[in-house]
């Protein structure tokens, strides 16, 4: 999954880095990504992994890094029935 939502950051962050090169930790938003871009990226993810973001979870922190994108997504992996 981590591969997948590294892949995603790149083809849609629009960040001044390699998202496959930061740590999983790392605040996205100091590495470029942008609230648009964020937009582009929850989009590509559930594409990616045919679920939907809740209004609930779209906030920044959410996308603030990739472990925490990767959290989500797995918590909506298992609540999609």
């Amino acid at each position: 999954m981590r591969e997948t939502i590294q892949s995603v950051l790149a083809d849609h962050g629009r960040m001044n880095v390699d998202p496959r090169q930061i740590d999983t930790e790392d605040d996205l938003y100091e590495f470029g990504l942008t609230s648009h871009a964020s937009v582009n990226v929850m989009l590509a993810l559930e594409d990616e992994f045919d679920v939907e973001f809740p209004d609930e979870v779209l906030k920044k922190s959410t996308f603030s890094s990739i472990q925490s994108i990767e959290a989500v997504v797995a918590e909506l992996i298992k609540t999609r029935g």
